[in-house]
């Protein structure tokens, strides 16, 4: 069994207007990750992910990178302790 994982994440860059957290959202039910994803004041996108540490290291990945429009400037990572509160993947607003 795979270790499970919590991911707290804030990205940086041209992240907002960018379909950004709808993509982040697509992205992390295709890696079966659960958590939430929403755009900050200041112009970042904050994103909590949980779920099998293969998994979340993937959609980690997908987020240094973004959807075609965006640009990934920073990727502020910090890994905190695995709750498994969540019964799926929300865009919050």
């Amino acid at each position: 069994m795979q270790e499970k994982v919590r991911a707290h994440t804030v990205i940086s860059g041209r992240v907002q207007g960018v379909f950004f957290r709808m993509e982040t959202k697509q992205a992390a039910e295709r890696f079966g990750v659960s958590g939430w994803v929403k755009n900050r004041r200041e112009g970042t996108v904050e994103a909590v992910f949980e779920g099998d540490r293969d998994c979340v290291e993937d959609v980690l990945k997908w987020c240094r990178q973004g959807p075609p429009l965006s640009r990934v400037s920073d990727v502020d990572l910090q890994w905190e302790t695995y709750t498994g509160e969540f019964s799926g993947f929300n865009v919050t607003y």
